[in-house]
């Protein structure tokens, strides 16, 4: 049952057949519920793109919660809804079902304090020294961040250092962090908190990391593979003992057909290793 709150025209909360209305951070919200049926291709898509931006969001939680606060207060939004907003919006590639992220794309702050320039990243047998053009208010503090794709994690450094230090090093040399892919990130925030710059992208080390549905491709393949190699053998193992001949039984021309039908399926599967 849904409430008019303010008269038969007024707010509606509650239930109302397959929708609910509620109040969230100030906003009326209306939403279905129930099995909406089949999904579209459009509709899996938009499910993809979401599950690809939540993944990423979800991992730098702790620095967009900094970085993205300037920008939510006063609005009935929060670090997190803009973060997976400009991500969603922005920083997607591909198609369906093949969406993945475009780090160089991601935006982590927005604002009005001056940038950095001169960026430069690089690997070193401990860890990841980043440095910057020292231009600009001296004690405006460093936030560098650091995703880790293949974890689903990141290191978050909301204080890194000062602007006037030009440089910080962050260590990485345990848990093999620094042998896999790394994309890196920076903006300034003010000593007082109160500005923040547009973040900037220092660019990736180790290359890209594979997407989610090519990982699962390249599984597939695998375990198709694998069956495969077993039934050729047992098949090639049969006809050889037969002097090249099929064997006449039910049971050769069952292996016949799986080995026929495994074989046509690695010719069109993807995930083919190279």
């Amino acid at each position: 049952m849904a409430k008019a709150a303010n008269g038969p025209l007024g707010t509606l909360n509650g239930k109302l057949h397959n929708l609910v209305f509620y109040v969230l951070n100030g906003q009326h919200v209306c939403r279905t519920i129930g099995d909406p049926g089949k999904p579209s291709i459009n509709q899996l898509a938009n499910r993809q793109e979401m599950s690809v931006t939540m993944r990423l969001v979800k991992s730098i939680r702790e620095f967009i919660s900094v970085s993205f606060d300037l920008e939510a207060q006063g609005t009935v939004k929060n670090a997190h809804n803009l973060a997976t907003s400009y991500i969603k919006k922005k920083a997607l590639k591909g198609q369906y079902p093949n969406l993945s992220v475009d780090y160089s794309k991601v935006e982590l702050s927005h604002g009005t304090l001056e940038g950095a320039t001169d960026l430069k990243l690089e690997k070193t047998d401990k860890g990841v020294q980043v440095s910057w053009n020292t231009e600009g208010r001296y004690d405006d503090m460093v936030m560098i961040l650091l995703c880790h794709p293949l974890r689903r994690k990141a290191t978050s450094l909301i204080n890194a250092s000062r602007r006037d230090a030009g440089t910080c090093f962050i260590e990485l040399h345990h848990d093999g962090f620094l042998d896999e892919p790394i994309e890196a990130y920076i903006c300034f925030r003010s000593a007082d908190g109160k500005e923040i710059s547009d973040s900037a992208y220092l660019g990736n080390l180790n290359g890209e990391a594979e997407t989610e549905e090519r990982i699962s491709q390249k599984k597939k393949y695998a375990e198709v593979k694998k069956r495969f190699d077993i039934v050729e053998a047992d098949y090639l193992q049969q006809m050889k003992g037969n002097r090249g001949n099929p064997v006449d039984s039910k049971a050769f021309r069952t292996l016949e057909k799986e080995y026929q039908v495994l074989k046509n399926k690695l010719e069109h599967l993807p995930g083919k290793p190279g």
